[in-house]
């Protein structure tokens, strides 16, 4: 069986003493690839470092949106020159988080926007980051997509760790994206993301950890790591009531299709 985690964070200084030992129990655990999103340009530069001295660990560049409050039109060369790196296969983590308020609503839209525009240019599908900001982030990407080139139409990113309505899932579905799971599928009284879940067609789901971050039941409170994939895969599973080898070749097939990555299924 083999898995893939489409979202960990593991250039975050969480990981700095044992990411080795982290990394081989990823493998152990049947999860023989990683996508690091990037946060900041300084964050981009260290993910990519990462997974050029690792087989099977990919980047993503971008500037998260509580990152944004500085961001300028001369980031955007900045991260195009990280994006030709050879291990960066997505523009992310980008959107909008209006939880927190470290950033301005302006300066997150401005950011995304310039940022969408950059993976329109450079052909690389997005990692979309939403945090109570579903309207404005599904408006956003519908105008986008209608104008992206045709090796997009079909793969125009992931709605990262899903956590809209269905009329969210919907919208995100009709434009093309992928959804995906992390930790929180697993939780208790998650039942109404898993009814949810349940609706989303098994070709567009992906598995993440957001490791560090969203640890699954059991593990619940303790640091997240690709390891804990099985756990999100065997609840997935289980909502679509479906094997778990049925759920990893799947979603494993549809991150190798969205991000471009190497078969190893």
């Amino acid at each position: 069986m083999t898995l893939i985690d489409t979202h960990c964070h593991l250039n975050l200084d969480s990981y700095d003493e044992d990411r080795d030992q982290v990394i081989a129990r990823a493998a152990e655990a049947g999860v023989t690839q990683v996508i690091i999103p990037g946060i900041d340009l300084e964050n981009n530069r260290s993910g990519i470092a990462l997974s050029a001295a690792h087989d099977g660990i990919y980047a993503a560049v971008g500037v998260h949106p509580n990152s944004t409050a500085e961001f300028s039109d001369d980031d955007l060369p900045v991260l195009r020159e990280l994006a030709a790196a050879p291990q960066v296969i997505a523009i992310g983590e980008i959107g909008l988080d209006y939880h927190w308020d470290k950033s301005p609503k302006i300066s997150q839209k401005t950011a995304f926007q310039a940022q969408l525009a950059l993976a329109a240019e450079l052909e690389l599908p997005v990692i979309i980051h939403n945090r109570e900001a579903s309207g404005d982030v599904i408006a956003l990407l519908e105008a986008w997509v209608k104008s992206l080139p045709p090796s997009l139409k079909d793969r125009p990113g992931v709605m990262h760790s899903f956590s809209g309505n269905q009329n969210i899932a919907d919208r995100a579905l009709a434009c093309g994206f992928y959804l995906g799971f992390t930790g929180p599928i697993t939780f208790k009284k998650a039942d109404d993301l898993r009814e949810i879940a349940a609706t989303v067609p098994l070709d567009r789901m992906l598995l993440e950890t957001d490791g560090p971050f969203l640890t699954p039941t059991p593990h619940r409170g303790k640091r997240n790591e690709p390891a804990y994939i099985p756990l999100i895969a065997e609840r997935l599973a289980t909502v679509k009531q479906i094997s778990l080898d049925a759920l990893a070749h799947a979603t494993t097939a549809n991150a190798e299709r969205l991000f471009g990555l190497p078969a190893r299924s």
